[in-house]
């Protein structure tokens, strides 16, 4: 596969970097280095048309290279000009520029004239453009008297500019003699003459300093018309000051002021015609007049606007098509429109060009023998002419040279010699200008030599083009070749590119392309090398970007650019805002790979770009900050249409801060009753900057309005002006009106009054009216002033009244009031209800029934019916102590209740009471039941005393709360062995009247759990556990650790599994009875044991668990007896485990506390009341205790 050659390019495509560089490449390859002969090349000269500041010296530049140095020569308007004759010419060393002296004498105008360089060696004259030299000019206006203009408004008018003719062409613009730039707009604006244009007139633009300027950049000068004077008279002022000097019969019409379709002030007729060069900026204008002023629009007949080359200007009044073409040639078409009609222009514009290039001719360098072409070739309209000179001299009239054929645009040269170098100047030109381009053919023997410098270190990014250049020159032109490494072939294949400037392209190098690169020229008369070197980078990455963020002012944001790079490669990152620097502001601060910004405001709203450089690319990342805020408070608050309830109000919201505004709160103040407070009014969607407000009579109102978003709110506007609003009567009465009697023998009424707000007038007072509502008298009424209550006395007790309330201002009175009902003064109840029945449930619940009291007896309203009940005496006529009277409140009509929370085996006393507002009445007389028996609670304490070898003793002391009469206790018994497991359960019954039982018959050294109850005819109570150890011998048994807080772990040994322990036990028998009697005289007899506390998850299923949420020990609580429960108490010293009495009851009998059973027995009464109490017998509670579980050891 062959290496692919990439011809030199002819056309450079727009945008392409790589191709630029292909170019100037390309270029520089044909270069001559300047160490061999050469012709002259021209490399800088002065425009062609060269417009110079007459204050300053002229400076004519022609610069030139060659081999041997070129001499320079001038000519001036075609002759030649001799330097040395004019002391103020002087030509710069080495170079072809002309300095002309005119700064200290002369004149610019003198050196006017068209001038030509020529730079010459002895193998040829290269000649620059002509250069026509011209002083920039700005001349003054000439004087004019300008009359004032005196019009009627509605009128078109124009002011015209006409500045001065100037070298260039001035830039127009219109001021007043402030210096201030005159308004434009649709009506008035400035045509491209320069003109002011207004299509309709109105009297604000009567003035009397309207100036048009003129600035001549160049000599940077402003010259300054005279300025216009302009009136413009309403037609009714006009009307007014013509009829006053015409008769009755004649009125003056205006017509010129009336409504009227448009016309064209520019361009005048249908058509126009527009000529435009080629490149250069089509600029098209129609300027129309016309009442209403009328709006341009464009478009071009049979075709359309190029759209990324269209612009309008002055208010669409001018089209503008930039680098305009001859395919822009055609018929363009303005249309003025108002709503009175509309005309149309049409402008034919032809596109001319002066010439441009398609060909240019290049230098050529040739070797002897060798055969070679100059090219020449250019465009315009019309067709230019080309011509050819040789070293400036037109080529029919320059020594014939037999290796060269002219052929229209190219000289074609065969077999060159030496003698055939020469410089030729290509020129095409037309009647819009010309082109002249110089290229010289040299003709050289010369072997390759490779321009760019050795071993040249490349560095590419994977993945991109690489490019090793290879710059060469050589006559004949060497041919090129690649090879990579040592001992590599030459470079082959489609990943290589070979262009024709010797540059190797790898179009996407890989890391594998990394290496040594060697570029080979040769020809005929020798070779050259040059060695490049190619390294692979990786790519710089943005592995983590900055995100986009919504932030509210004054807060902090932060942005993060993780980059990550090549590790031979030093990144640098730079922040930027909207693509230029940041802000110098200490709120930004960059740290590692974050930009943070705080105390935020609105301007550091924008785009955030982290930019990654490094030596070989780059790469960057943006995010949008967008600042966010409450809204500004809205501003200009008007009121209109003000009537006497209603009221317009409108405003102007403030900047929503980037959040839009959801609503608007508006809110006033009533600065008659309640100056400084403010309260809402209304509210309205965001959209909307209007409100119709509905007002209340006699008030002086201000309004405030805030605007609200998904923020929050924003500060109030400024206050509105006041508006009062006139008085009416009430349109409201008071409310809350209630009639209650304090005493049996009143009726007070109540009502809440009116606000001054809802008073609606001065003079606020109210209209009280009552009568019995099953009587047949009138209603009685009375007017007070501003108050909240009237109290009617001697009324009877407990009688229903009909009630109004009505108020009534100094205009007049409010709407009829609604008519309430309410009751005089209650007394207290005079019949205690009857017939009081009980019926015990269970042993803690019971049911009473009554009958209903008259409702005539209650005189008030009837509250319920109220249980007293207290505990007489228990069956065990045990633990006699004063108790207090409980009390349960049964509201309404009911004639049953449940009294729940009662002691087994007890004997209870009640009564029952009937209630209204007033009070209690008499009480029913006392009934007495009894409660059967109950389960007992667990014994109180129990203990384990005088261990022994195979015999505990348990002592214990009999239940707190019997709830009956003990019939047994059951005491029952397992081991447990080393690994804390559980032995078989044995089940023991003993006689209530025991509180001490020995065990014996015990494996020594043995741990036994005990689980202890009591038991009545109810069934058995809760149990209580306990631990304890039989001893190993007599002195084995070692002193407890006296009032230990927590249970020691034990440590004891299963020695009695060990065969040399029962070796020894035969054989010291006797000792070890004696050492035991010695430890217990030397010891107390009934030491304290810690305890462990432990339920073995092994236990006998028919234990019943015990609960221990944590430890503690519930205490019986009453109304009369609150105390804390008692958290983690220690074990008593006489190692009795404590089991304290707790209360099971569903309520707590308590002053003011309530309760309720249904009549299915569930809790609907009510504990309230006073507390009474009375003596009695009986145990204090037959609750059932809290379990405990508790284990000692011994150490």
């Amino acid at each position: 596969m062959q290496l692919k050659i990439m011809p030199k390019k002819k056309r450079l495509s727009a945008g392409r970097v790589p191709l630029i560089l292909f170019l100037c490449q390309m270029i520089s390859a044909l270069e001559v280095p300047l160490d061999l002969v050469q012709p002259p090349t021209i490399t800088q000269q002065s425009p062609k048309d060269y417009i110079i500041d007459p204050r300053e010296n002229i400076v004519i530049q022609c610069e030139s290279k060659g081999k041997p140095p070129p001499s320079f020569s001038w000519t001036r308007n075609g002759t030649h000009f001799d330097i040395d004759k004019d002391p103020l010419v002087t030509m710069k060393s080495g170079s072809g520029t002309l300095v002309i002296n005119i700064m200290s004498e002369g004149k610019a105008e003198t050196y006017e004239g068209v001038y030509q360089c020529t730079a010459r060696n002895e193998r040829g004259a290269a000649i620059s453009n002509n250069i026509v030299v011209r002083p920039s000019r700005s001349p003054l206006w000439t004087k004019e008297k300008l009359e004032p203009i005196t019009l009627q408004s509605g009128q078109s008018l124009v002011l015209p500019c006409r500045p001065p003719i100037g070298l260039p062409p001035p830039i127009i613009f219109w001021m007043d003699n402030s210096f201030q730039r005159l308004p434009q707009s649709e009506r008035v604006s400035q045509g491209l003459n320069g003109d002011l244009y207004f299509s309709n007139v109105l009297p604000e633009d009567t003035r009397e300093d309207y100036i048009c300027y003129a600035r001549f950049n160049h000599t940077q000068t402003i010259q300054q018309k005279q300025p216009i004077s302009v009136k413009v008279i309403s037609v009714d002022e006009l009307n007014d000051t013509i009829a006053a000097n015409l008769s009755d019969t004649e009125v003056y019409g205006a017509k010129s002021s009336r409504e009227r379709p448009p016309t064209f002030l520019t361009p005048e007729g249908n058509t126009s015609n527009k000529e435009e060069l080629r490149g250069n900026v089509l600029s098209l204008e129609c300027i129309a007049e016309g009442l209403p002023t009328p709006l341009i629009y464009w478009m071009k007949e049979e075709g359309t606007l190029p759209f990324n080359r269209t612009c309008y200007r002055n208010f669409q009044k001018t089209l503008q098509i930039l680098q305009v073409s001859e395919a822009d040639s055609g018929n363009y078409r303005c249309i003025a429109k108002n709503a009175l009609g509309a005309i149309h222009h049409t402008i034919s514009v032809t596109v001319k060009a002066a010439p441009y290039w398609i060909t240019a001719p290049q230098n050529l360098v040739l070797s002897p023998g060798e055969d070679g072409a100059l090219i020449c070739r250019a465009n315009g309209n019309p067709k230019p002419r080309i011509s050819w000179l040789s070293n400036g001299v037109p080529i029919e009239i320059a020594p014939d040279d037999p290796s060269r054929k002219i052929d229209g645009d190219t000289i074609i040269f065969s077999n060159v010699q030496e003698r055939s170098s020469a410089v030729y100047q290509c020129n095409a030109s037309n009647e819009y200008g010309y082109l002249l381009a110089n290229a010289f053919v040299n003709v050289l023997a010369e072997p390759p030599r490779i321009l760019t410098s050795a071993n040249t270190l490349y560095q590419v990014i994977a993945n991109r083009p690489a490019l090793l250049d290879c710059a060469f020159f050589g006559s004949p032109l060497p041919t090129i070749e690649w090879f990579k490494g040592a001992k590599g072939s030459a470079l082959r294949g489609d990943i290589y590119v070979l262009h024709g400037n010797g540059t190797l392209e790898i179009p996407v190098a890989q890391k594998d392309s990394t290496g040594t690169y060697t570029c080979v020229a040769r020809n005929k008369l020798g070779i050259a090398k040059n060695e490049a070197h190619l390294e692979i980078k990786d790519p710089t990455r943005i592995i983590k970007q900055p995100e986009f963020s919504v932030v509210q002012r004054g807060s902090t944001v932060s942005f993060e650019c993780i980059v990550k790079h090549d590790h031979t490669l030093i990144p640098t990152v730079l922040w930027l805002k909207d693509k230029g620097e940041l802000p110098n502001d200490r709120r930004f601060t960059i740290d590692k790979d974050h930009l943070v910004v705080t105390d935020v405001s609105d301007d550091d709203s924008g785009t955030y770009t982290c930019v990654a450089n490094t030596t070989l690319d780059n790469v960057s990342a943006s995010a949008v900050l967008i600042v966010v805020d409450v809204p500004n408070p809205p501003f200009d608050l008007e009121l209109t249409d003000q009537l006497d309830k209603s009221v317009q109000l409108s405003w102007t919201p403030g900047d929503d801060n980037n959040s839009p505004i959801t609503k608007f709160i508006i809110e006033y103040e009533d600065a008659m009753h309640e100056a400084g407070l403010w309260h809402h009014q209304t509210e309205v969607p965001g959209t909307q900057t209007t409100a119709q407000l509905q007002l209340s009579p006699y008030v002086i109102y201000s309004f405030r309005v805030m605007a609200e978003n998904s923020l929050g709110r924003s500060l109030p506007s400024e206050r509105s002006e006041q508006y009062l609003t006139k008085a009416a009567e009430p349109d409201k009465n008071p409310t809350t009106v209630e009639g209650l009697g304090s005493e049996p023998d009143n009726l007070v009424i109540t009502w809440k009054p009116l606000n001054g707000f809802e008073s609606n007038g001065p003079g606020l007072q109210y209209k009280v009216s009552w009568r019995q509502k099953d009587g047949d008298d009138e209603w009685t009424s009375v007017v007070v002033a501003n108050v909240s209550k009237y109290i009617v006395s001697g009324t009877p007790t407990f009688v229903p009244y009909l009630i109004k309330v009505q108020a009534l201002n100094d205009v007049g009175f409010a709407p009829e009031p609604a008519v309430v009902m309410g009751h005089s003064g209650e007394d207290l109840p005079m019949v205690a209800p009857g017939n009081v029945q009980v019926t015990v449930v269970n042993s803690t619940l019971a049911e009473v029934h009554w009958d209903p009291v008259p409702l005539k007896s209650i005189r008030g309203h009837l509250q319920g019916y109220r249980i007293y009940y207290w505990k007489a005496q228990s069956s065990s006529k045990r633990n006699r102590r004063h108790i207090e009277k409980k009390i349960l409140t049964f509201q309404g009509s009911k004639t049953h209740g449940m009294l729940p929370g009662l002691e087994p085996f007890s004997n209870y006393t009640l009564n029952v009471r009937v209630v209204n507002g007033k009070g209690e009445g008499p009480a029913s007389p006392d009934r007495i039941f009894g409660t059967p028996e109950g389960v007992p609670s667990a014994p109180s304490s129990l203990k384990i005393i005088n261990p022994t070898l195979d015999s505990l003793t348990l002592e214990w002391d009999p239940p707190s709360h019997p709830n009956g009469i003990l019939t047994e206790y059951i005491l029952k018994y397992q081991p447990i062995n080393s690994t804390h497991e559980l032995g078989p359960l044995v089940d023991l019954k003993i006689p209530p009247n025991k509180t001490r039982w020995t065990l014996k018959n015990l494996n020594f050294s043995t741990r036994y759990k005990f689980y202890f109850n009591a038991q009545t005819s109810a069934g058995s109570g809760s149990q209580i556990t306990e631990e304890g150890v039989t001893t190993v011998d007599e002195a084995g048994i070692l002193p407890p650790d006296v009032g230990a807080g927590k249970a020691m772990a034990s440590r004891q040994v299963d020695i009695a599994t060990q065969g040399w322990f029962i070796g020894l036990m035969c054989a010291v028998a006797l000792l070890i009875l004696i050492l035991l009697i010695v430890c217990f005289i030397r010891r107390n007899k009934g030491g304290k044991y810690p305890v462990k506390e432990k339920e073995d998850a092994h236990a006998d299923p028919e234990i019943q668990p015990m609960k221990e949420d944590d430890g503690t020990f519930g205490e019986y609580s009453d109304a009369e007896d609150h105390k804390p429960l008692k958290k983690g108490s220690r074990t008593p010293s006489d190692r009795t485990v404590k089991k304290e009495d707790s209360d099971d009851s569903l309520v707590d009998y308590g002053e003011g506390v309530n309760g309720q059973f249904n009549e299915d027995g569930s809790f609907i009464g009510q504990y309230s009341g006073k507390k009474e109490k009375e003596p009695a017998e009986g145990n204090e509670s037959s609750e059932a205790p809290s379990p405990v579980n508790a284990m000692n050891s011994f150490v």
